[in-house]
C-alpha cells in the first residue's frame, strides 16, 4: 500500500522505478522549499542518483507511490540534467538533518530552552497530491553515558530552520557520516563533492585523519587544495601524514612553496622525508609518479612471508601484484636492487622457498627521470601494473603503479565526465 506519510531518512537509498518497473536510480535526498515563516514547507522533489552516478532532480508530482523499498514514478521519462540547487531550496538529509533547533511545544515543556538537533523530517501528502514537511524528529545533543530520547513535534513548534540559520557554521554531521559508512573512499569523495560547500567542510572536519586522507586522495587537485585550506594547519599536516606519500607530494606541489614547506615542517620527519624526496622529481616523471612504499623484501624472505605481505588490505591491487627484492636496508632508498617477483609466481611456489631463488632479474627497472610517455610504453610493453624505479647506483627508490599513470593520463576533469561512468554497474 502506498504511504501518504513517510520520514525522509527512510527514503534514502530506495530504488526509483518507472511505471513499467524499469529501474531509474536510487533516492539520495529530498528537496525542501524552506520558508522564513513557520508554515509547513513544500517538498519540491527528490534527488535521484542514476547508475552513472549523476544526480538528477525528479519533481515530487512525478511520484505516484512510496512503498516499502521502492518509489514509483508516473513516467519513465525524466530529465537527465544534473541536479542544481535553486535559491530557497534546502536538501533534507545534507543540510537540514543535524541542524540545531529550538522547540516551543506546550506539550513538551522539558524541551523549552534546551539545545536539540534534527534527526529526521516527517512528510505528508495533501489532498492535492502535494507533499509538505509536517513533523520534525529531534533529540538532545550527544552526552556520554546517556541515551538521547527522540521527540516528534509539529513543524510549527520548531524554530531555527530558516535558510539563514541552517547556513550558520558548526552544524552537526552525524547523519551524513552514517550514510558514508562502508563506502569506498572514491564514493565518499563523489558524495562529498555533491554537498554544498559549507556541509562539505563540516563533514571533512568531522572525519578522522585516516578516512579524510583516503577521501582527499580521490578528489581533483583544486578541490584537494581548497579542502586542505579549510583545515587548521596542524590538522592539515596530520592529514598529509596519513596520505600516501606520492599523493601528499602531488598535493603539496599545487601549493605555494612557502606554504608547502610550512606543512612539511609540521609533519613527522619520518613521514615528511619520503614526500620531500618525491618533490625533487617532476610530477610527470617516474620519480614523481612513484610511491616510496611498495612491498620490499630481502632474498631470504620465504614465499609464505611474501604472500602475507601482499595480503595487506591497505595495498592497492596494483602494488600487491609485485614484490621487490633488495639487499638490506629495505627502506627506500634501499640497498642494491636484485629483482622482482610477480604474485602469480609466488602462488606457484612452495611456501618454504625463498624469494631470492625465483627472482625476475631480467625486467629492466625505470629511472626516476623517465617521462610519463615512456612509463606508459614500459607498462604496455611488459604487460605490467607495477614497475620498479631505481637510481644510478641501483638503489630501489620506489615503484610506479598503473593507477597513478592513469590518473596523470586522463584529463583534469575526468571525474566530472559522465561518459566515463557509463557501463559501471553499482550495487547499493
Amino acid at each position: 500500500m502506498a504511504a501518504t506519510r513517510v520520514y525522509v531518512a527512510r527514503l534514502a537509498g530506495l530504488a526509483v522505478l518507472g511505471p513499467d518497473g524499469e529501474s531509474i536510480g536510487r533516492v539520495r535526498d529530498v528537496v525542501v522549499a524552506i520558508r522564513y515563516d513557520r508554515q509547513q514547507p513544500r517538498i519540491h522533489g527528490l534527488v535521484v542518483e542514476l547508475p552513472t552516478r549523476r544526480r538528477i532532480f525528479v519533481p515530487i508530482l512525478r511520484v505516484t507511490a512510496i512503498e516499502p523499498g521502492v518509489v514509483t514514478l508516473n513516467t519513465g521519462t525524466v530529465s537527465l540534467r544534473r541536479f542544481t540547487q535553486r535559491p530557497g531550496e534546502m536538501l533534507a538529509l545534507a543540510q537540514i538533518v543535524d541542524s540545531a533547533v529550538r522547540v516551543e511545544d506546550p506539550d513538551l515543556p522539558d524541551l523549552a530552552g534546551v539545545d536539540v538537533v534534527v534527526v529526521d523530517l516527517g512528510m505528508e501528502q495533501t489532498r492535492t497530491r502535494d507533499w509538505r514537511v509536517t513533523r520534525v524528529a529531534v533529540r538532545g545533543h550527544r552526552r556520554i553515558g546517556r541515551r538521547r530520547t527522540v521527540h516528534v513535534v509539529d513543524w510549527i513548534h520548531v524554530s531555527g530552520l530558516t535558510p539563514t540559520e541552517i547556513d550558520r557554521p558548526g552544524q552537526e554531521v552525524t547523519q551524513l557520516l552514517e550514510q558514508f559508512e562502508g563506502l569506498r573512499p572514491a564514493d565518499v569523495a563523489h558524495l562529498l563533492r555533491e554537498l554544498p560547500e559549507k556541509r562539505r567542510i563540516e563533514v571533512a572536519i568531522a572525519l578522522d585523519d585516516e578516512r579524510l586522507a583516503d577521501v582527499v586522495q580521490e578528489l581533483p587537485d583544486d578541490e584537494q587544495v581548497a579542502l586542505l585550506g579549510h583545515l587548521e594547519v596542524r590538522r592539515a599536516a596530520d592529514v598529509l601524514e596519513a596520505m600516501d606519500p606520492d599523493d601528499a607530494a602531488d598535493l603539496l606541489g599545487e601549493l605555494p612553496v612557502s606554504e608547502a614547506e610550512s606543512l612539511l615542517a609540521l609533519m613527522d620527519p619520518e613521514e615528511s622525508e619520503p614526500v620531500r624526496r618525491l618533490l625533487e622529481h617532476s610530477p610527470y616523471s617516474a620519480g614523481g609518479l612513484m610511491t616510496p612504499k611498495p612491498v620490499i623484501l630481502t632474498p631470504s624472505t620465504t614465499v609464505a612471508e611474501a604472500l602475507a605481505r601482499v595480503r595487506n588490505p591497505d595495498l592497492t591491487p596494483a602494488l600487491a601484484s609485485m614484490v621487490f627484492v633488495v639487499r638490506p636496508p629495505t627502506a627506500t632508498p634501499t640497498g642494491r636492487y636484485l629483482g622482482s617477483v610477480h604474485i602469480q609466481q609466488l602462488l606457484r611456489e612452495p611456501p618454504a622457498h625463498l624469494v631470492g631463488g625465483i627472482l625476475d632479474a631480467e625486467l629492466a627497472p625505470l629511472r626516476p627521470d623517465v617521462p610519463l610517455a615512456a612509463v606508459t610504453r614500459y607498462f604496455a610493453t611488459y604487460n605490467l601494473v607495477c614497475g620498479p624505479v631505481v637510481d644510478e647506483e641501483n638503489h630501489l627508490l620506489g615503484a610506479v603503479s598503473v593507477d597513478d599513470v592513469l590518473d596523470h593520463l586522463l584529463p583534469d576533469d575526468w571525474r566530472d565526465q559522465e561518459e566515463l561512468h557509463e557501463g559501471i554497474v553499482r550495487h547499493d
